[in-house]
């Protein structure tokens, strides 16, 4: 049964309705009745419903109206080549291949552009039908710039929404709470009830999918980079303080403890930067806090006369897991200084996990497109879907000469989904609705026939009304209420009869045609293949990263190991294309498939963590040489955290069982940093080994109701 809205979307979708509605009749009534050029008014009420509910653009109402005044050029660019190609049906095709693809492919840079791609393809489609007449492209520009800036200052003005909390003020709120639990740790010792759950449950809060599309940080700039690396380094940060709360008691520590209270203040100092969006002080002083503990911690303590060193395991253990907190704190620092202070170098820390610092926007960019350019990249496969749908529609509708053949298009564009399954659930929603609105049009320009005032008078009403239930109520109610919208406004237009309703029925059923065999043709599983099959490549390519990190970190090469820069930037690879592969996958309807699933969210925190032991564990091993069990043991828990990646990747069928002993005692010779480098590889080894038992625990029938957050 399909969900109700809520009171809040009810009132959302009402005030998004009544500002497209003043836009659109803004521009509408002034050219058609004042001025007398119905082209203009044409475009003057297209544009505020293209980017108000035929592709609304996301983010608050001063982002969107930014977003629409940036587009508005792109738009008038758009109408002109439709104008142009509108000489021939060729021409038009090939020109709606080339821009559905360029702008579908395109919005992979960022969530502004992905949110008016829809609409500014919609720009192209209604110009490049006939009749060629390029001396009308003043009053269509014309058209399109009365209707945007109509749309902007409504945005700004009529029945504002209150705004979202950004991105960055939700990171800025969870470094505040882990700041207050670093200090209650230290004041009491032992955790406050119920702690760890606010911590993880904070965590799960900065899960993209938790945040308004607007508020996304998904583009390719330097600032949304930063921005994302920040929310993922403050979301392990928070689990790594969890995960604190539930170690077992152990003496006190003074090096743990100073440097526990040093990551409280570096999370309050970060959680103000991004409220004052300038960057701080910056990470330096955690950084030498976090030197001066390693300097400390590998110092000798007391000893037995034997020589042993008398530092507990369950110190070492915790001494490590401080360490992981401290270190995340300090990646936080430096993504929110990168952020906000732009293209910088980063002193004294890894430059890998940094790449972007100082990298060249435009390179970003070319950097992000280069990376989605193939057929397993599900960003490809969809602009690639949606362009061939479209220059398919845009041939039919010509060769068939149909009136009103923007309307197959339109339909195309607006029920297209990224699954067969989904697509014809839409399209049979699509065409109930379509045939009640036609029905009902129909009878209304009977019985109205000609009278233009009544028109007049209904067309706000009913725009109030379809672009209030539509959004709400899905295709049905969307198609049949804008068939009565389109049929009112034709008729104040030009002369029409009920036949205009039937010729909506005939191009709805057309594109609702095109769209489906596009949908069964093009990929018709959507991404849960490509999903499944980017988390396997996650899996096995990030596991030989697992051994080079222990290799660098303990300094022997192991036998047969991977290039470390090679693995490291294969790995960073295949976890972008993972994560997107997987953010597609949550918007697509679950699917009973037979067999067991990977738990998503479950691989992509372990590649996260296999790149940040990566980039930090040679960085905090202090220990030149080890005794010959202590390599043992490194080389045999390394490689059986490989081995069960790749096995994982297999899905084996009765779950993933992973043993990893615990490192030797060596207290009779091994020096501190030996000791400390063993508990902290130690750490994040079991860490993995976790991450790996969760990806292969369950059956899973589609996106997994517990990763629906992710």
């Amino acid at each position: 049964m399909p969900k109700r809205p809520s009171l809040a979307e009810s009132v959302g979708a009402g005030r998004r309705a009544a500002r497209v509605t003043v836009a659109a009749a803004a521009g509408f009534y002034p050219a058609a009745y004042v001025l007398d050029q119905p082209v203009t008014a044409v475009y003057a009420l297209f544009t505020p419903i293209t980017f108000g509910v035929l592709s609304p653009v996301p983010g608050s109402g001063r982002r969107r109206a930014a977003t629409v005044l940036r587009a508005l050029p792109a738009a008038a660019a758009l109408t002109a080549l439709g104008t142009a190609l509108a000489v021939g049906t060729w021409p038009a095709v090939a020109g709606m291949l080339l821009v559905g693809f360029g702008l579908r492919f395109g919005a992979v840079c960022g969530p502004r552009l992905s949110g008016a791609v829809p609409g500014l393809l919609l720009f192209y489609i209604l110009a490049c039908f006939p009749p060629f007449a390029p001396q009308t492209l003043p009053q269509r520009l014309t058209g399109v710039a009365v209707g945007g800036a109509a749309l902007v200052l409504c945005e700004l003005a009529v029945a504002a929404d209150p705004p979202d909390p950004s991105y960055r003020d939700r990171i800025a709120d969870t470094l505040d709470l882990a700041a207050r639990a670093a200090g209650s740790l230290l004041r009491a010792g032992v955790p406050e009830p119920g702690l760890a759950g606010r911590l993880r449950a904070a965590g799960r809060g900065l899960r993209f999918s938790q945040q308004p599309p607007g508020a996304r940080p998904t583009g390719a700039g330097r600032t949304d980079r930063a921005l994302a690396e920040a929310g993922s380094a403050t979301r392990r940060l928070v689990d790594q303080l969890a995960a604190l709360t539930a170690l077992p008691a152990a003496p006190a520590d003074m090096a743990s403890q100073t440097l526990l209270g040093g990551t409280a203040a570096a999370c309050a100092e970060t959680a103000g930067s991004l409220r004052r969006a300038r960057p701080g002080a910056g990470p330096g002083l955690i950084e030498e806090m976090i030197a001066q503990f390693l300097v400390s911690r590998d110092a000798p303590t007391s000893k037995t006369a034997g020589g042993r060193t008398d530092r507990p395991h369950e110190v070492l253990l915790r001494q490590s897991t401080v360490l992981t907190v401290a270190v995340s704190a300090v990646t936080v620092g430096t993504a929110v200084a990168l952020a906000f202070g732009g293209r910088q170098p980063v002193h004294g820390l890894p430059r890998e996990q940094f790449w972007y610092a100082r990298t060249p926007t435009v390179r970003l960019f070319g950097i992000r497109l280069a990376g989605n350019l193939t057929r397993r990249s599900v960003v490809f496969q969809n602009a690639l879907r949606t362009a061939l749908g479209l220059a398919l529609a845009r041939l039919v509708a010509g060769s068939l000469d149909l009136s009103h053949g923007f309307w197959v298009l339109l339909t195309v564009l607006t029920l297209g989904r990224t699954t067969a399954l989904a697509a014809w659930s839409a399209v049979r929603a699509a065409v109930v609705g379509t045939l009640a609105g036609a029905l009902a049009a129909g009878l209304l320009l009977i019985g109205a026939g000609d009278a233009t005032e009544v028109y007049a008078w209904l067309l706000v009403p009913m725009m109030l009304l379809a672009f209030t239930m539509g959004p709400l109520e899905g295709p049905a109610w969307a198609q049949g209420l804008f068939t009565l919208v389109v049929s009112v406004a034709f008729a104040q237009i030009e002369p029409v009869t009920w036949r205009l309703a039937e010729m909506r029925v005939v191009d709805v059923l057309t594109g609702s045609a095109v769209g489906l065999l596009c949908g069964v043709l093009a990929w018709p599983f959507g991404a849960r293949a490509e999903t499944r099959r980017s988390m396997a490549a996650l899996l096995r390519d990030a596991a030989p990263l697992i051994r080079a990190s222990l290799g660098a970190a303990t300094g022997y090469a192991p036998e047969g190991g991977a290039d470390a820069d090679q693995a490291l930037r294969l790995t960073r690879h295949r976890l972008r294309m993972a994560e997107g592969s997987y953010a597609q996958y949550r918007t697509e309807p679950a699917v009973p498939v037979p067999g067991t699933e990977l738990d998503c969210l479950a691989v992509l925190n372990f590649g996260a963590r296999v790149l940040v032991g990566a980039y930090w564990l040679p960085r905090t091993a202090h220990a030149h040489e080890l005794p010959a069990a202590a390599r043992d043991w490194v080389r045999d828990v390394g490689e059986a955290v490989e081995a069960a990646a790749v096995r994982a990747a297999d899905l084996p069928p009765d779950g993933l069982r992973i043993r990893l002993t615990p490192p030797p005692s060596l207290t009779s010779r091994a020096s501190p940093p030996v000791r400390s480098l063993l508990s902290d590889i130690e750490v994040w080894l079991d860490a993995l080994a976790a991450d790996l038992r969760a990806a292969c625990t369950g059956h899973r029938t589609g996106p997994p109701a517990a990763l629906s957050g992710q």
